[in-house]
């Protein structure tokens, strides 16, 4: 038969033990929410250093979903025709910094291309709501 100092002891260790373990389970769960809260907030790799790789096709697409740009990064290759299509309910315009390109209102399922024949780094925003930018790097 234990005594009772024996048995609070026990309880104390079960309860050291019990806050260590939840303590940690804690510290787990709150990395993996940051984690996620990161990946949302950057739309995944599409802030990563280097743009998306080229793809091998001829033909690129934008996706514009959630007030952003998918990929924001994109390599291609000179002569290569993009399309960009509107996916949200609001519309948006696709306008390059430096005026090399620039789309009307794009309404829910509009789309608007440009072909890429020269080389070179094309900055665009949508001027409807200046925080949506992208990158198309063409090679």
């Amino acid at each position: 038969m234990m005594t009772i100092q024996a048995s609070i002891d026990r309880m104390a260790d079960i309860n050291r033990f019990a806050t260590t373990a939840a303590v940690r389970r804690l510290r787990v769960a709150s990395a993996l929410v940051v984690c996620a809260l990161l990946a949302l907030a950057s739309g995944g790799a599409s802030w990563a250093a280097e743009p998306a790789a080229a793809p091998s096709a001829a033909d690129s697409s934008i996706a514009i979903r959630n007030f952003m740009f998918e990929p924001m990064s994109l390599v291609v290759a000179a002569g290569t025709k993009v399309t960009w299509k509107n996916f949200d309910g609001e519309p948006h315009t696709i306008h390059s910094i430096d005026d090399a390109f620039r789309s009307g209102a794009l309404d829910q399922n509009d789309t608007f291309s440009f072909q890429f024949d020269k080389p070179g780094t094309y900055r665009y925003a949508c001027s409807i709501h200046p925080q949506m930018i992208a990158t198309i790097v063409v090679r």
